[in-house]
């Protein structure tokens, strides 16, 4: 029996839903989701393995034009998982302006075959549907184009069918019990920053980074010491709040998501601490994962 496997890497402008897409097809929460852009900072693999196949989804940062260090590098992970991707499903919302000239850019370097989603079609009506499809149909020729509710599952078996279609026959690349190539430490380290960006304004999520810094897993309990991450003191007093308030908040809703995440009791000890310019450092962007 021939066996299917390959990387699907989802791409496109922030907020369009490439991370509940993602989620959706892999039928785990992997990448958190948040109404703010530029949520993802990460390339995270999300592997669906089925006896005949393996499909290995990327998610990657949203499609931006970068300031900090930090952004580059968020820029690097998506250039990289073009390169290797075998199918790229360029994820677009239906309230998008036509601006994604960004994000064509890169995928005018590829050759892959490439899918057109457009999600968040609850959010809107038939005749805009069919506008953006005839739209898409011009400007990209795509193999493909998807109407979709990612937060639904509207239409998200058929974005499915077609990546295994167009699978290449290839041996597994990882092991057939493998979720994602991340640990838990990092995953952990996601549900505190998904707090942190429901739960504060402005630029305070954008400011932040979560680091763990002990994650001990003991017969009964998990024990997780971590540090919030700021640029400034003032940002510092606003997630620690009013006598403690916010930080508490934070570590309340992360406590729970974790627990359900890790399937088992967790203390968790947060700190907040503060870095000046650390999205330009490079050796802080080094130690927290962005670069290589």
């Amino acid at each position: 029996m021939s066996h299917k496997a390959g990387f699907v890497s989802l791409v496109g402008k922030p907020n369009v839903g490439k991370s509940t897409l993602m989620n959706a097809l892999v039928g785990e929460k992997l990448s958190i989701i948040t109404p703010k852009a530029q949520t993802t900072r990460h390339r995270i693999l999300g592997i669906v393995n089925e006896p005949d196949s393996q499909i290995v989804f990327s998610d990657t940062p949203g499609v931006i034009k970068p300031v900090y260090g930090m952004q580059e590098s968020m820029m690097s992970f998506v250039n990289s998982s073009l390169v290797d991707a075998d199918i790229i499903l360029f994820v677009t919302d239906i309230n998008e302006k036509y601006d994604e000239n960004d994000v064509l850019e890169k995928l005018a370097k590829t050759t892959s075959p490439i899918a057109v989603v457009i999600n968040k079609i609850d959010k809107s009506n038939e005749d805009l549907v069919k506008e953006k499809i005839l739209y898409w149909e011009e400007k990209l020729k795509p193999q493909a184009i998807f109407a979709v509710s990612a937060l639904h599952d509207h239409n998200v078996p058929a974005v499915m069918q077609f990546i295994m279609d167009n699978l290449p026959e290839h041996p597994p690349y990882y092991d057939k019990d493998t979720l994602t190539d991340r640990n838990e430490r990092f995953f952990v380290s996601e549900i505190i920053r998904e707090k942190v960006f429901k739960l504060y304004d402005k630029e305070i999520p954008y400011s932040t980074e979560v680091i763990i810094t002990a994650f001990k897993d003991e017969a009964k309990i998990i024990r997780i010491s971590s540090e919030i991450i700021v640029e400034r003191d003032s940002q510092k007093n606003i997630i620690i709040g009013k006598a403690g308030e916010m930080l508490k908040k934070v570590g309340t809703y992360a406590r729970k998501d974790m627990e359900e995440f890790l399937q088992k009791k967790v203390f968790l000890e947060m700190f907040v601490k503060v870095i000046p310019d650390w999205r330009n450092r490079k050796n802080y962007l080094k130690s927290f994962g962005y670069e290589d």
